[in-house]
């Protein structure tokens, strides 16, 4: 694995947290996603951030992850700018989505630490025997997932409520 993490102590407590780049970099962004899809078997997937600038790079790699895992072909709905009330009010209109959230935080140092924080469908943090083990597993094991086929992959749309859009189009 290129860039390897200490798994145990990076996810843990609801996703992934650490200083950049000494405890992560944005290619974990990456891994959780994909991993988060395929654990939590998701079609559909509510993504946000806290719009820094820190974030940016995490966020973006998290949308790529999340679009190629497997054979899911999940449909990442991009909330952008948000807090987790404004997720978690997201993905309750969507029903049946989990979520992510990427927040940044310039620590001391002049270091930045993130966290991406992993919801279950029912808005709850993701916890161990719900799939934060799981994904800490695959990624220890260098089994992140990938798309099987370009039919397999999934698609970034702006949340629906910022379009008009219904979800099911």
């Amino acid at each position: 694995m290129l860039n390897p993490i200490d798994t145990d102590h990076v996810i843990r407590d609801g996703g992934a947290h650490g200083r950049v780049p000494d405890q992560v970099h944005a290619g974990v962004a990456w891994w959780i996603a994909a991993c988060f899809v395929v654990t939590m078997r998701a079609r559909r997937l509510v993504v946000a951030h806290d719009g820094r600038a820190a974030s940016a790079e995490f966020f973006d790699l998290l949308l790529r992850g999340a679009v190629n895992a497997r054979h899911y072909a999940c449909q990442v709905l991009d909330l952008g700018r948000a807090d987790e009330g404004s997720l978690l009010a997201a993905m309750h209109r969507i029903a049946d989505a989990p979520g992510i959230l990427v927040t940044t935080k310039e620590a001391s140092n002049k270091t930045v630490h993130v966290t991406i924080a992993l919801f279950g469908r029912d808005g709850r943090p993701v916890d161990e025997p719900g799939g934060l083990a799981a994904i800490r597993r695959m990624i220890a094991e260098d089994r992140v997932p990938i798309p099987v086929n370009k039919s397999s992959k999934g698609s970034v749309r702006p949340y629906p409520s910022t379009t008009g859009e219904d979800p099911d189009e």
